[in-house]
């Protein structure tokens, strides 16, 4: 694969979950070395497409590709060396709180047997953990840590098996300014140390101007902007820049001075079943 042929590929990408079409037709090529950053509200469909790429998803139509492979056309089980490629940060880092931090990392390299010996292991967990600043914190749980260093820990996770790209799922949510900032330099670090390919879906413009190579805003199923991030801000569309700038509708406004502010997003006509999906 040259570096100019995608490493991703969306082609036509539909998903519904009820009556609530949540992609309509998405294309998308994510290049080997890039950051790629999708923004959009809550409920926009962000993580359905993450969930996509890595097979936890099927599309109702179109298809999904990793290198040359179909893998919306995947079982789970042909599915398996294509996730050892894949490393998945998710929103509330998903760490096992019966575990250690060593054994959470540890997880995914005794699932697939990626290490001969228990001792191997233990030293790829330092190896990892070291890269995110956590080395030394192995033996403590994860009520033990603040919320940035189990993030910190779930991304040493997912890194573990040397993954090609690492998906992040909003990766700065709940995180005060300076936890996310440090968040943000880490992606940077990793991509620089690693070489990986990044897909980071978030609505914290912050972030995505500071790590971004490629910017693209989901909104109503479909991508309505596609900049580098130094382009963001000269794109006219209301609906994009009112996004960027972080200002509410003239429409929101008014209904919050009359009282009557209730779910005016034509994104998310169902608040729960958004957020289950975003």
């Amino acid at each position: 694969m040259s570096d100019r042929e995608p490493i991703i590929r969306l082609v036509n990408v539909s998903k519904s979950f009820g009556k609530q079409a949540v992609l309509k037709g998405v294309n998308l090529s994510v290049f080997p070395g890039q950051t790629t950053v999708i923004i959009g509200p809550s409920g926009c469909g962000k993580s359905v497409l993450l969930k996509h790429i890595v097979g936890l998803i099927q599309p109702d139509s179109g298809k999904v590709f990793f290198g040359d492979q179909e893998v919306s056309a995947l079982g789970d089980k042909e599915m398996a060396p294509i996730r050892r490629q894949i490393g998945f940060l998710f929103q509330g880092s998903a760490l096992f709180d019966s575990m250690t931090v060593e054994d959470n990392v540890r997880f995914p390299l005794e699932e697939n047997d990626a290490f001969p010996s228990r001792e191997a292991a233990t030293a790829r967990c330092k190896q990892v953990l070291s890269l995110v600043g956590l080395d030394g914190t192995q033996q403590k749980f994860p009520e033990e840590l603040s919320g940035g260093q189990k993030k910190r820990v779930a991304l040493a996770r997912a890194i573990a098996l040397d993954p090609k790209v690492i998906l992040y799922d909003e990766p700065t949510t709940g995180l005060d300014p300076i936890r996310a900032d440090l968040i943000n330099e880490l992606i940077l670090k990793l991509q620089s140390a690693l070489g990986t390919t990044a897909v980071v879906v978030t609505h914290d413009m912050a972030s995505a101007r500071k790590i971004g190579d490629r910017i693209l805003m989901l909104h109503d199923g479909r991508f309505i902007a596609d900049a580098a991030p130094g382009e963001m801000d000269k794109i006219t569309d209301t609906i994009v820049a009112r996004f960027v700038q972080g200002r509410a509708s003239e429409e929101e406004l008014a209904q919050l001075r009359t009282g009557h502010l209730e779910n005016v997003m034509n994104h998310d006509p169902d608040p729960g079943q958004a957020e289950r999906h975003s």
